[in-house]
């Protein structure tokens, strides 16, 4: 149903008008008028802008979920990333500890292989020194004839002693001739050997570094690689985050737009609620001014009714009231505490007597049951506006209410209740009413 909102000068027009029609049926005056509710009236959000406003904040709340979602599903895909960034990242570490470790073999390589050309120059040598002592071995067999041969040396010999010179002569110059042709051939072998072991050395060495710097170039790439997806995961991630942000933003906007609307609500129902109040403190007098007249104008009563009925809509609270007003209840330890009489502020049905009959200077216990003997006992039969009538249950009195006249009672009837105009009810109703003044 769509709201109405009423000017405020208008609505207390009207409640003068309800009250001076009042006044004139009873034909009397009021001396304590209500006072006028408040002006001006405060504004009043329509329906439909609440629910949007509950729809706007629903709908951003949904929104803050799904990025808080998406954020955390970043968050994770940011975290892979960085994990493989991190393989990467050692493997190229690898990478680059083979290829030192490959640079380190080639450069020992590198000093093998000059090792072994001196060794290899050292053969050389050496086989140069062989075939120059060999020639020169050829040369004085030539230059001496075949005499000089071992046969030719001892046939020369003319004592023993130059026999055994002579032959000693032919083993030192053979032991010389086989000496220089092994010298050689172990020259000949040891360059062999140099020069293979040093292109082995130097061609292992090649082949490591070589494949040291592909591994290496290949982990770098792998490393570029990775870090570009971290960097795209991380740019995804604080995105989402912005978005998120952004939207609690809006959010929290939402929030204080819907709760400044609901405040204005609020204050536009109280309003409306002191204008109640208003036109019952209006009709309570009218009526309060009527009845005493119908009982001879007695001031006392009309006080006393008055004031009861300028309590109509106030909540029930057990054990609430005073003569001062409505009170905060107490706890019962049954159906009050379940109403949550304790938490309120009211009357109960003792109490709202206490409040009416104070303003004529009267005090009463907080006890419907002494309050039955405060008084003269009249018959129900006579009873006049202003009489308490006590309601009984198996003999113990348990309710009280202020009659007004014309078979109605003003009462503060039970938990979850409010203060309200009632026709007399008989049933249970002890035989006598209470008579104050």
């Amino acid at each position: 149903m769509r709201s109405i909102r009423v000017p405020a000068q208008r609505i207390g027009l009207v409640l003068a008008v309800v009250v001076g029609t009042l006044i004139a049926g009873a034909g009397v005056s009021v001396a304590d008028p209500a006072p006028p509710p408040p002006s001006p009236a405060p504004p009043n959000p329509s329906d439909q802008q609440l629910d949007q406003s509950k729809k706007d904040m629903s709908s951003a709340a949904a929104q803050v979920g799904t990025l808080t979602n998406q954020l955390a599903a970043a968050q994770a895909k940011a975290d892979e990333l960085g994990g493989k960034l991190e393989i990467r990242q050692e493997a190229a570490n690898k990478a680059l500890v083979d290829l030192q470790t490959a640079q380190d073999a080639a450069a020992a390589a590198a000093a093998r292989v000059q090792a072994t050309h001196t060794e290899t120059e050292a053969a050389a040598a050496a086989i140069e020194q062989a075939h120059v002592r060999l020639d020169q071995f050829i040369a004085v067999i030539y230059e001496q004839g075949v005499d000089t041969g071992s046969l030719g040396l001892l046939a020369q010999a003319v004592t023993p002693d130059d026999v055994v010179e002579r032959a000693e002569l032919r083993e030192s110059v053979a032991r010389e001739q086989q000496d220089a042709m092994d010298s050689m051939r172990r020259a000949q072998i040891a360059k062999v050997n140099a020069d293979s072991l040093a292109r082995a050395a130097q061609d292992e060495a090649r082949a490591k570094r070589a494949a040291a710097a592909g591994a290496k170039l290949t982990a770098d790439g792998a490393v570029a690689t990775a870090r570009a997806a971290v960097a795209e995961g991380m740019a995804q991630l604080r995105q989402v985050d912005q978005q998120r942000e952004d939207i609690e933003h809006q959010l929290d906007v939402l929030t204080a737009k819907d709760s400044t609307l609901r405040a204005q609500r609020q204050q536009y129902l109280d309003y409306q609620a002191q204008v109640a109040a208003a036109a019952r403190a209006a009709q309570a007098a009218a009526a309060a001014k009527a009845a005493g007249a119908s009982v001879g104008g007695g001031g006392g009563v009309q006080t006393v009714i008055s004031r009861a009925l300028s309590q109509i809509g106030v909540t029930y609270a057990w054990g609430g009231g005073n003569g001062g007003g409505p009170t905060k209840g107490i706890r019962d330890g049954g159906v009050a505490d379940d109403f949550r009489d304790y938490a309120k502020t009211g009357f109960d049905c003792s109490g709202l007597m206490i409040y009416a009959f104070k303003a004529a200077g009267i005090g009463l216990p907080h006890y419907s049951g002494y309050q039955y003997n405060k008084g003269r006992k009249v018959p129900i039969s006579q009873m006049q506006p202003g009489d308490m009538l006590f309601w009984a249950d198996g003999g113990t009195i348990h309710h009280v209410a202020l009659y007004i006249g014309d078979g109605k009672m003003v009462e503060a009837p039970y938990s979850g209740a409010k203060v309200k105009i009632s026709p007399v009810r008989y049933q249970g109703l002890m035989p006598y009413a209470t008579r104050v003044f």
